[in-house]
């Protein structure tokens, strides 16, 4: 499946085959595909929490997730948080495949672009989640799976049971797996003219 492909049938799917067990290597495969997502300055926020413990799962859904099936059925549940300080934790390793020249440059960067700006440092990371969320679904999508992306959960009581550090935010869910039902007809797409403007808004 080429991208733009994969890009129009990726849909949100809501029910899912509870016996459907993905192969490590699937699982790998897809895990290494989500990594490969750009991140300001290479420094690769996200930290993502692999929920597997059925009664982990089953507590979120019931509890603290609106009773959404899929939190206990996918295959694969991804929980998306980022680090907010990555940028300086030893910010050399995100450029050590690089020349010297690029990576003293890029690292001096770091500092002085995030430093005294939480709301930036925020928001860098979770741009990072959401690039990393659409990655994994198309890479889903391209293994012939099916995805769905959740934020309808208790955010603070979550946090609390996965032990969420303190310099840590937290993203979306990710369920993937055989889907079991089609998604409903999609709901309309506004026209570009709508949301497309050249070079400022009229």
């Amino acid at each position: 499946m080429d991208v733009i492909d994969a890009i129009y049938k990726r849909r949100s799917i809501k029910q899912f085959d509870p016996d459907h067990k993905m192969s490590t290597e699937e699982e790998t495969q897809l895990l290494e595909a989500m990594i490969q997502a750009p991140t300001s300055f290479n420094i690769q926020h996200w930290r993502f929490v692999i929920l597997r413990d059925p009664e982990l799962r089953a507590t979120i859904r019931t509890e603290l997730g609106n009773d959404q099936a899929q939190m206990t059925d996918a295959s694969l549940l991804v929980l998306f948080t980022a680090d907010t300080k990555a940028w300086e934790k030893a910010p050399e390793r995100y450029w050590q495949n690089s020349p010297q020249a690029v990576s003293d440059l890029l690292v001096g960067w770091m500092g002085p672009f995030h430093e005294g700006r939480e709301w930036l440092q925020r928001d860098e990371a979770q741009r990072s989640v959401g690039m990393a969320m659409q990655t994994l679904m198309l890479a889903a999508q391209d293994l012939g799976y099916q995805s769905c992306p959740m934020i309808g959960f208790d955010i603070d009581k979550v946090a609390e049971l996965i032990g969420l550090p303190d310099d840590h935010v937290m993203g979306p869910m990710v369920a993937v797996g055989k889907g079991t039902k089609d998604a409903w007809p999609k709901p309309g797409q506004l026209p570009l003219s709508e949301v497309v403007f050249e070079n400022k808004f009229s």
